[in-house]
């Protein structure tokens, strides 16, 4: 147990720092978003793109890791979805956001410095496959179904355009191109420039951490017990279980790689999972969710973490 809380306590030591420091107004909410979107513009970016250009694509993209993971995911996401729309009559809206909240999770800002700690650097070639997973289908599922709830008579078409465009401009995914394209063609990188990507890249997990917990002041979870329930649950218990199980039929070879995989998959939802709310109106549920599935995580990591030192896996 002490092993475990070795692992998982710095974390939430330090999301515990962001938390008192912007509580008490050491850091404000403005700088605390200029943070994250360091890390999401540049540290993340670099990380991405150190674990393509550094090892060979086979290494990289490993095609029963990507096929798991991705069949997990969106296992739980039309579990989520049917139970929110049918046995809960919620909206298609509603119902697409809290499946996307139970099968996508936060794989820069915890996942991967938790799985780090565990696993070494298995983690930064797990979290390049799962951002492909997460930003090339479970992202733009959730937001085409979302946005055909809003408007249901325009067509996908044109939601799926909007959402394209948007994916295109991310930061993360033109590292993805950028490491693929360097990767494919045999080049190197030069000295000084990798070194830069380098310090990019160590800086991501303690300014990630340090931000999720200044992001969390001012955030409630009260009054909504059923829905942050039912996407803490789905999130942090029923993902990393499919996600074994996947893996089970989809075998992976690399034993550190498939624990990078479940503990990616143990991490709460997208720390933007309220501004994705917000479009459409919901962002008090999806906040109580965020705030509900970041506390529980404690938990269930350090569960999961202690059945993964076994040979479960």
């Amino acid at each position: 147990m002490l092993q475990i809380l070795g692992i998982t306590a710095p974390i939430f030591l330090i999301i515990g720092i962001g938390f008192i420091a912007t509580r008490l107004l050491w850091i404000s909410q403005e700088q605390v978003a200029g943070m994250g979107r360091f890390v999401i513009s540049f540290a993340l970016p670099a990380l991405v793109f150190k674990a393509l250009v550094e090892r060979p694509l086979d290494e990289v993209f490993e095609r029963n890791y990507i096929l798991a993971y991705a069949l997990a995911s969106l296992l739980i996401f039309a579990l989520g979805f049917v139970i929110s729309r049918r046995l809960r009559g919620d909206s298609l809206s509603g119902s697409a956001l809290a499946a996307v909240g139970m099968s996508m999770s936060n794989s820069g800002f915890i996942g991967y410095p938790i799985a780090a700690l565990v696993v070494g650097e298995a983690a930064a070639i797990g979290l390049a496959m799962g951002v492909l997973v997460e930003n090339l289908l479970m992202l733009p599922l959730a937001l085409a179904l979302a946005e055909w709830g809003e408007h249901q008579g325009l067509g996908i078409r044109a939601t799926l355009m909007k959402t394209g465009k948007r994916l295109l401009g991310n930061p993360i995914i033109i590292a993805l191109c950028l490491g693929l394209a360097t990767a494919l063609c045999g080049l190197q990188v030069p000295a000084i420039p990798m070194r830069v990507v380098e310090m990019l890249a160590q800086s991501s997990a303690p300014v990630a951490l340090f931000v999720i917990g200044g992001s969390l002041v001012g955030m409630r979870a009260g009054g909504m017990v059923t829905d942050v329930m039912q996407i803490s649950i789905g999130k942090l218990i029923l993902h990393p279980l499919a996600v074994m199980l996947c893996f089970v039929f989809l075998p992976v070879d690399d034993p550190a790689l498939r624990v990078a995989g479940v503990l990616f998959a143990c991490a709460p939802m997208m720390s933007i999972y309220p501004i994705v709310g917000q479009r459409f109106g919901l962002q008090g549920r999806c906040a109580a969710a965020l705030v509900g599935a970041t506390v529980l995580s404690f938990l269930t990591y350090s569960l999961f973490i202690g059945w993964l030192a076994g040979p479960h896996l």
